[in-house]
């Protein structure tokens, strides 16, 4: 298993941005011209997934970490509603919902296998290694 350096080589992260191209992708298709706070929402909340992993990341501490992973979990759920929202309004196919439904799903198994890991882990984080 490879040393993890940066935000950048976390599995979670990578799939998570993958996500929020696969959401600014849909949002791009004529069906959503006139969704503007539906589109908005779902790919700032798609964002916001890979975003607070980063944060979190940074931030250097366990429990913070585990904190902006929550977050994280979060929006994921929300992008999972919002596509709801968007299939209901006949601005996605059910194709298309299943395949961004299906991989936000396993973006929630991944983060909340994580956070279980961290939680189980004796590691406190960098901001901590100097202490006594």
């Amino acid at each position: 298993m490879a040393t993890i350096q940066r935000f950048e080589d976390l599995e979670i992260w990578q799939v998570s941005r993958k996500l929020s191209l696969l959401v600014c992708e849909l949002t791009l298709k004529a069906n959503f011209s006139k969704e503007f706070a539906l589109k908005d929402q779902i790919k700032r909340s798609a964002g916001s997934v890979m975003d607070n992993i980063a944060e979190g990341f940074d931030r250097n501490g366990r429990n913070e970490f585990i904190q902006f992973l929550g977050f994280s979990k979060g929006s994921v759920a929300e992008v999972q509603s919002q596509l709801y929202r968007s299939l209901d309004y006949k601005v996605i196919s059910g194709e298309e919902f299943e395949t961004c439904y299906k991989l936000a799903e396993e973006i929630k198994n991944k983060i909340g296998g994580f956070i279980k890991y961290l939680n189980a882990s004796n590691f406190s984080g960098l901001k901590f290694k100097n202490r006594i």
